[in-house]
């Protein structure tokens, strides 16, 4: 196949970018198409302030003059800065079965990733950890949460067969809600008084969103060691606050407060929008909106999206409280499953505890690397 790849320049090119994965799935039961004006403008600087900390490029493949490919190249200096390490990310790599295309497109982010002085190259991987990250490389036949990903099977083989080798996997479970032990219930009392903790349910979005930044807090300090992280500034606080709290069930958020009412923990679950966003086919309007409304009124499932534990905290018993307290929520509403978001796999503790519960582990989401010396 012959290939040209040209850079996404105006805004028509961007939306030629988010739209070329419709094409690519069609048909496919298990993609969940994004909301094409979100992810449009999540590409946009004046939109989303994670570009203006970053530099970044997108291109599209073309052949007979239509697109057949996309990718993109993120250098994230903080992060770089951070380890120490000249480092590139490829981001949002989607492709039709064709190594021509999977080779022109890698080679034009490892040429211009090379040229920005990056030696090692990653991905998939977004602007920060929040941002598209992982290629599914197991569990091809199970819906992803609209936090995860989804890919064709074939671009492990694709990156494989260019020099591109594991870095780091992630792995998901789903756990099946099941009625709450007496002997776990009186646990979870004594360590909430043993720590003079509080757990809050916010009822409504407006009682939610005074704790954004707060919760982002509590994320910075949780995650500040793990891969791919750096720790999110007061604009993007606020840019990831605005964005997803207004889509949030507060019903299934638990906030922790320590005696003095600070925030020393959170769990966010959200109502898997996984269906609806599939029949809203990546518009709010005319319909999809409703669709995405009635997913929020009665789950049978559960998306455990987001979970953080201040350090002098964790291994204190505290995440058992947040997912009893979550539990709660979920046995009152008929949930019937929950589904956890990405987990690192050397993430052993956490790991050990979704075992505890009745599970499978479905899904796998890998990062590869490569040297660019």
């Amino acid at each position: 196949m012959d290939v040209v790849i040209r850079e996404v320049i105006s805004k028509n090119d961007i939306r030629k970018f988010v739209k070329f994965p419709f094409s690519l799935y069609k048909g496919n039961k298990f993609w969940v198409p994004p909301l094409i004006n979100d992810e449009v403008k999540s590409l946009m600087p004046e939109f989303n302030p994670a570009m203006k900390r970053c530099t970044s490029k997108f291109w599209l493949a073309y052949s007979n003059n239509i697109v057949v490919g996309r990718i993109g190249a993120i250098i994230n200096a903080d992060y770089n800065k951070k380890t120490n390490q000249p480092t590139g990310r490829f981001s949002r790599f989607e492709c039709v079965n064709d190594m021509a295309v999977a080779e022109a497109l890698l080679l034009r982010a490892e040429s211009w990733l090379k040229e920005q002085g990056m030696e090692i190259i990653m991905g998939p991987l977004g602007f920060n950890n929040l941002d598209h990250q992982g290629m599914l490389v197991e569990g091809f036949d199970y819906l992803p949460s609209i936090a995860s990903e989804y890919h064709q099977p074939y671009y492990k083989d694709l990156l494989e067969k260019l020099g591109y080798t594991k870095e780091i996997d992630w792995i998901e479970f789903r756990l099946t809600v099941k009625e709450i032990p007496e002997k776990a219930l009186k646990l979870n009392e004594l360590i909430k008084q043993r720590l003079k903790l509080t757990v809050l349910t916010p009822h409504t979005s407006s009682q939610l969103l005074p704790f954004g930044r707060e919760i982002f807090d509590v994320l910075n300090e949780a995650f500040a060691d793990l891969f791919s992280v750096v720790a999110f500034d007061d604009e993007m606080k606020d840019y990831f606050t605005n964005r997803y709290i207004k889509i949030l069930n507060p019903k299934f958020v638990k906030l922790i407060q320590d005696e003095n009412g600070k925030l020393i923990a959170f769990i966010i679950g959200l109502p898997s929008l996984s269906e609806a966003f599939q029949k809203a086919k990546g518009k709010l309007f005319p319909f999809g909106f409703i669709h995405i409304v009635k997913a929020k009124k009665h789950p049978q499932v559960v998306d455990l999206m987001l979970t953080g534990i201040l350090p002098s905290y964790q291994s204190k018993g505290v995440s058992a409280i947040l997912i009893t307290e979550l539990q709660k929520s979920m046995l009152e509403h008929g949930v019937k499953y929950a589904e956890t978001t990405g987990i690192f796999e050397t993430n052993h503790e956490a790991i050990n505890h979704w075992k505890n519960y009745e599970h499978i582990q479905h899904k796998r989401k890998r990062c590869f690397k490569k040297s660019l010396k």
